[in-house]
């Protein structure tokens, strides 16, 4: 036993790597594992850190994507009819503006067609009133045509008005003339024009007496108005169905507010 420990003990002295120069090599430095180890966990954490909150966000868009899609996939049944409505109205009125232009189908009879939509222009039915209210002599006309100039200046008001908030643009880019910046009649909805014609001829109508052909006349006047601001590219089809139907809901509204002959006779004296 002795004999065996001394070699033993000999060995472990003859051995290089048991010597002081060496033992950096054998036995590893606390510090640096120490550093290592620091130097690993926040690195960890910071990696975890990013992971975690791609976690969180793909989890709220996980939660917020389903609804999107089914609002894009699903649509309502009245946002499919409004736009479907919607384009065929552009589709249609583009085909009939067939004198949008001169370059256009019956482009060499725009001259002719505006004319007919002048004559539903407020400016000649206003100039034309005060006329007819200068050299009317009666009790009975004064009031018609009174009431008629109320019903003129309350359509261009309200037609001025419902195109400010609306600010809807013809099917083509023609540009308003001299006569409609006066009336403020910039835009499509609804069509002033229309809503003038139909208002008149429902006010003759009413207060004039007229045989039948003149009532029919009146009517088609009333409606050759609107269709030409169609063919000119002016309006959409659905700006003057709505022009009509504003139309009569004004001289609906005129037949409310009814001036006696007394009051008429009364501005007319002040005027």
């Amino acid at each position: 036993m002795p004999a065996s420990q001394s070699r033993a003990r000999a060995r472990e002295r003859n051995n290089v790597l048991n010597r002081a120069e060496f033992l950096s090599l054998n036995q590893p430095i606390k510090g640096n594992q120490e550093t290592r180890s620091s130097s690993r966990k926040p690195g960890s954490q910071s990696g975890l850190a990013p992971t975690q909150n791609e976690g969180t966000k793909e989890r709220r868009q996980s939660q917020q994507l389903p609804e999107e899609d089914c609002m894009q996939l699903n649509p309502s049944f009245k946002g499919i009819a409004f736009n479907s409505l919607l384009a065929i109205d552009i589709c249609m009125s583009k085909r009939l503006g067939v004198c949008a232009s001169s370059a256009s189908s019956w482009g060499s009879a725009r001259s002719m067609i505006t004319l007919i939509g002048i004559t539903g222009h407020g400016v000649p039915w206003i100039g034309g009133t005060l006329i007819c209210l200068v050299k009317s002599s009666t009790l009975a006309g004064q009031e018609v045509l009174m009431n008629l100039l109320l019903a003129l200046l309350l359509d261009i008001m309200i037609v001025a008005g419902l195109q400010k908030l609306a600010k809807r643009r013809g099917p083509y880019d023609v540009h308003p003339g001299l006569l409609d910046y006066l009336t403020m009649d910039i835009y499509a909805f609804p069509a002033g024009h229309a809503s003038r014609a139909a208002m008149v001829s429902k006010f003759f109508l009413n207060h004039l007496v007229l045989a039948i052909p003149l009532r029919i006349l009146l009517v088609l006047w009333a409606f050759c108005v609107g269709l030409s601001r169609i063919m000119i590219g002016r309006h959409h089809i659905t700006d003057v169905l709505s022009g009509f139907v504003f139309g009569y809901l004004q001289f609906r509204l005129v037949e409310l507010l009814w001036m006696s002959s007394n009051t008429c006779q009364m501005i007319i004296s002040i005027w």
